[in-house]
């Protein structure tokens, strides 16, 4: 490799760095990248001096591809390939004609834009944590409504989200930083869960169930997973979100009627329980229920407290029946 390239001949195809990238689905600059990095470029020169990646590098640059899209970090990817510990190469590099993309490229055509890398369904938590590091908001988009679709609320929250949040805690607490991960993961599994809270056509109760933070309380993904958990069976929602003044939580109860009131705290800051036993009786009464690690003990006795997601759903779905 390197300066060391050979010269191709004439029966040995050649591929510029825009016919690689478009064949394998992978951006030319992450293969410039790749190469000065790794040294995973290309081995061979064309007569006219130019470097050219043959049929060896296709199959290092398909296997480093595999690698990165099923979690392998390109570091521990490209040590992999360099091994060659990877598996024989497919039919379709093996015997690979000297294509129209090569031969734009060795013509100095302009390159049409590279098709996105091939993008795995439903990420690892490895996976989703690493995208959300790498700060690709589009990617930890794509496969937090991927998880959603396919496996629902209650899955994704526990097998995906907490484990995530719980290696950005862990990163954030070994080095300091990471602050801006855990915004941007926040902002995306926000608007994920914002899509799926919609009034249900049927709904299956006439009171709805009214989801808040306590004041000062700005953790409020929990309560928008509640709800979006809740929409899909059915029930009617209404989420008021963070930093709610119990004040104004008494005049939303006076103006809905709700069947339950659901307040989170996840922070002792924001967990005093003393406001509750302020909230207005209405006839006929509301359900009040709270969550979250941060309430104190000695509730007023008219208010239930749950321990967990699914706790949560129970006890809501049972004060509507």
């Amino acid at each position: 490799m390197g300066e060391q390239s050979q010269v191709t001949t004439e029966e040995e195809p050649g591929y510029g760095i825009g016919a690689v990238a478009r064949r394998l689905g992978v951006p030319a600059p992450t293969l410039r990248t790749w190469n000065l990095r790794y040294g995973l470029g290309p081995s061979r020169r064309s007569p006219g001096g130019h470097r050219r990646y043959d049929l060896s590098d296709l199959r290092r640059l398909e296997e480093m591809n595999r690698l990165i899209r099923t979690g392998v970090p390109a570091a521990d990817a490209a040590r992999e390939v360099l091994r060659g510990d990877g598996p024989p190469p497919a039919a379709s590099l093996r015997e690979v004609p000297d294509s129209r993309e090569a031969r734009e490229e060795r013509e100095g055509r302009e390159e049409r834009p590279p098709a996105p890398a091939p993008r795995p369904e439903i990420p690892t938590v490895a996976m989703l944590a690493r995208a959300a590091i790498m700060l690709d908001s589009q990617l930890v988009s794509d496969w937090i409504g991927a998880a959603l679709a396919r496996h629902g609320v209650i899955w994704t929250w526990e097998e995906l989200v907490i484990p995530v949040f719980e290696t950005i805690c862990r990163r954030q607490a070994e080095t300091g930083a990471s602050i801006e991960v855990e915004h941007l993961f926040s902002d995306r599994l926000l608007a994920s869960l914002s899509r799926l809270i919609e009034r249900p056509a049927r709904p299956i109760n006439v009171r709805p169930v009214l989801l808040t933070c306590s004041e000062e309380e700005q953790h409020s993904l929990p309560i928008y997973a509640l709800a979006a958990a809740l929409t899909a069976e059915h029930v009617d929602t209404r989420v008021l979100g963070a930093r709610i003044p119990y004040p104004a939580l008494a005049d939303a109860m006076r103006r809905l009627g709700p069947a339950v009131v659901f307040v989170w705290s996840q922070l002792p800051e924001t967990g005093d329980p003393a406001p509750l036993a302020s909230l207005p009786l209405l006839r006929p009464a509301s359900r009040v229920i709270v969550g979250g690690t941060g309430w104190w003990d000695d509730l007023p006795p008219s208010v239930s407290r749950v321990t967990s997601f699914r706790d949560a759903l129970t006890q809501i779905s049972a004060a509507l029946h």
